[in-house]
């Protein structure tokens, strides 16, 4: 049987897991990722999530390991090796030669792609955008990636450095964003921004709140229970997603916009809200083929696509 290790790195936390060619999921886990602290400090959680799947490995038998595959937040060089900068969430994470360096560390093959386009390979071969051909992904969490299937195939842009579709420009003079510039998508509709915008109306607000247990989830569940601020908050963003999901669709008309990340799985009422906003900003013929969706692979979707990166780079 033919497998491979699937990282999926984030700016919180590694989710990791060991996938076969069918895009089942064998063995998986979750590390903090260090982000905050150094490059240095990641990759030591990267090579930690490695040695879980090689301890389960040791006890198995009739396993072809073909490599790892790791997604990172942001821009890669066209050799699949060097991470050459963009992920503003993570310290230090530029210039980085971690294809190079997890190989020299484990011993493994290794293939390195954009975070995103890693979610939107593995959608592309076991979820959602099967029999698909002309596909648009967002994956929603501390940023904003994207990627783009043009005829079936991953379009990158030249150099391999376009499709930072959370960093498109979205109103002028708006919030600053991290990678630089203001009014990006990102610092409107991420997981972060909604968190950010909640915070911020609760101390308007004079409510008290502990920072530290402030996330996704959490004004998820506060809406659900019917708490009013949650409620507004959620409505905001879902609107601000679905207006950048419009300039998407107005641009590429694809077959099928899936959205993946932590918040898209809090339930059908969430696609629904973003789906109305979509549908609402994006000019009517160039909507006219298109669905939009939740990432089938759910919250694994990228770390299944990073190890599907393996399977299509390393054989």
């Amino acid at each position: 049987m033919k497998a491979a290790i699937g990282l999926d790195l984030g700016g919180t936390s590694i989710k990791y897991a060991l996938v076969d060619e069918e895009g089942q999921i064998m063995h998986q886990g979750i590390r903090p990722s260090s982000a905050t602290v150094s490059a240095e400090a990641v990759v030591d959680q990267l090579c930690k999530c490695i040695e879980d799947i090689e301890r389960f490995l040791s006890s198995k038998a009739g396993i072809d390991l073909k490599g790892i595959g790791i997604g990172t937040p942001g821009i890669i060089d066209e050799t699949n090796r060097i991470v050459l900068g963009g992920a503003e969430n993570i310290q230090g994470w530029e210039n980085i030669p971690l294809a190079r360096i997890i190989e020299e560390k484990t011993k493994l093959h290794t293939v390195v792609a954009n975070d995103a386009n890693a979610m939107g390979l593995g959608e592309t071969m076991f979820g959602a955008g099967r029999n698909f051909k002309h596909i648009v992904f967002l994956t929603v969490g501390t940023g904003i990636g994207g990627a783009v299937i043009i005829d079936g195939k991953l379009f990158n842009g030249y150099a391999n450095r376009g499709t930072e579709l959370g960093h498109v420009p979205f109103i002028a003079n708006g919030i600053p964003c991290a990678c630089g510039s203001v009014g990006c998508l990102e610092a409107y509709a991420s997981t972060s921004a909604l968190v950010r915008f909640f915070m911020n109306e609760c101390i308007e607000q004079g409510i008290k709140t502990e920072e530290a247990n402030i996330n996704g989830k959490y004004i998820v569940d506060l809406y659900l229970a019917g708490d009013p601020l949650a409620e507004k908050c959620l409505n905001n963003h879902c609107d601000y997603l679905g207006h950048g999901i419009a300039g998407l669709i107005n641009t590429f008309s694809p077959q099928l916009v899936v959205v993946g990340g932590g918040l898209p799985e809090a339930g059908d009422f969430y696609m629904e809200k973003v789906r109305k906003a979509a549908f609402r900003y994006a000019m009517k013929d160039c909507a006219q083929n298109t669905e939009i969706t939740a990432a089938q692979l759910g919250n694994m979707a990228g770390t299944i696509g990073a190890a599907s990166l393996a399977f299509s780079l390393l054989d």
